[in-house]
């Protein structure tokens, strides 16, 4: 008899992004005529970059050559694009982050989940609420969580409540926790950690011997110079901090798949007999044996994210999506509704009318003016009562839901 892993029929409902389509589906299957626009699920729109296009066809050419074939490449990523990724992303901002303790995959979603790979089951997480519903989910995977309740949250977790009464950044516990995931800018509020947050933040886990998992895939949309866009602009962070990036938003990389994460040498774990050891070493353990690597083509396009053109042509797609916020964010205010976020992140984030629950909402939205967005219950129980819109769409197609939206 085969039996289940079990720990998936914890999950309370379908993951989020799957339970939007099915409701989508069901619309459009009734409404075949209605011309949607999506601003729900944070896909890009724009092309890939030309530096990024034009790098991956030299390299397709020489994958057609005897001399430059490549087949299984490093399972940790080509040194050439680790070294640019620690130069431009980590060291001139004053990070000193090495190019062998960045790791490249193809995709930071994976990763957040993956690394529990290396986590012991009896360790003390805590999680934002709202959150990116990843690391909940993974956790209750992976059995390292107990009954699910009512209001979406399972035992086994603590949940750090982002709201506008905190202005979106977490609290510091007074409890001890082993693990602490972090997101800035966060999705889904659009929130950025103040470097007094974040210093608190490291504080506490050198203080507690914890770890953040610190998920920064959205850094390149910050806008402040005085906001930081790593975890290891904060002295200590090496000491207690995973950090992990993506390509996939800043340099439309969503379908071509590429990211990273940064696991510092000084990071210490400990085994059931108080030995210590060393994190490094199991990623890149599990690395090895678990993922192949990504293609070389693909890294080839990466690296080109860093060239001269390559930053010029990446600024200008951040541009034009924060241009998108800054469109939504003004007309969502003059049409009444409380405006969070969507300054140093491709997300807003609104309160709902009084009337309606965060679900009530997206049907709203959704049969009267055939927009998609996302609601915030499905981040967490703190993020009832709240609205998630993207930056990523075309300029008129933003333009007409931000008019269908106000006509309401």
């Amino acid at each position: 008899m085969v039996k289940v892993n079990s720990n998936y029929l914890k999950l309370k409902a379908g993951y989020l992004f799957p339970e939007i389509a099915r409701r989508v589906k069901v619309f459009t299957d009734k409404n075949p005529a209605a011309e949607l626009i999506r601003l729900g699920i944070g896909d890009v729109t724009e092309p890939l970059p030309k530096a990024c296009r034009d790098a991956m066809k030299l390299a397709i050419d020489e994958m057609g050559t005897p001399d430059g074939f490549h087949g299984y490449g490093p399972e940790q990523g080509y040194l050439w694009l680790r070294q640019a990724i620690a130069k431009n992303d980590f060291q001139l901002r004053g990070c000193d982050i090495k190019a062998e303790e960045i790791f490249v995959s193809d995709g930071s979603k994976c990763d957040s989940s993956n690394i529990l790979d290396i986590l012991g089951e009896d360790n003390r997480i805590a999680v934002t609420d709202p959150v990116y519903p990843v690391y909940v989910d993974s956790n209750v995977m992976v059995g390292r969580t107990g009954k699910s309740y009512e209001n979406g949250r399972y035992s086994g977790l603590e949940y750090l409540p982002i709201t506008a009464d905190n202005s979106f950044e977490p609290e510091i516990p007074g409890n001890p926790l082993d693990v602490i995931y972090l997101c800035s800018p966060n999705n889904p509020t659009g929130a950025v950690c103040s470097r007094l947050n974040l210093k608190a933040w490291v504080d506490y886990a050198l203080k507690n011997d914890a770890l953040i998992l610190f998920d920064a895939a959205y850094e390149s949309f910050i806008r402040d110079p005085q906001l930081p866009h790593s975890i290891y602009e904060i002295e200590g962070a090496k000491e207690c901090a995973i950090e992990f990036r993506s390509f996939s938003k800043k340099a439309g990389f969503t379908g071509t798949r590429c990211a990273f994460t940064v696991v510092p040498r000084e990071l210490k774990g400990h085994a059931s007999n108080g030995q210590k050891i060393d994190l490094w070493d199991l990623w890149n353990r599990r690395q090895s044996t678990k993922f192949n690597g990504v293609s070389y083509i693909v890294q080839r396009g990466a690296e080109a994210v860093y060239s001269d053109a390559g930053k010029d042509q990446v600024n200008s797609l951040v541009s034009f999506y924060m241009e998108n916020a800054d469109l939504i964010r003004k007309e969502l205010a003059e049409a009444g509704f409380q405006v969070y976020g969507g300054q140093h992140a491709p997300y807003v984030w609104i309160n709902v009318p009084e009337s309606m629950n965060s679900w009530d909402f997206f049907d709203y939205l959704l049969d009267k003016a055939h927009v998609v967005g996302t609601p915030g219950s499905g981040f967490g129980s703190s993020g009832e009562g709240y609205f998630r819109l993207s930056a990523f769409n075309s300029r008129n197609n933003v333009k007409n839901a931000m008019q269908r939206i106000a006509q309401l």
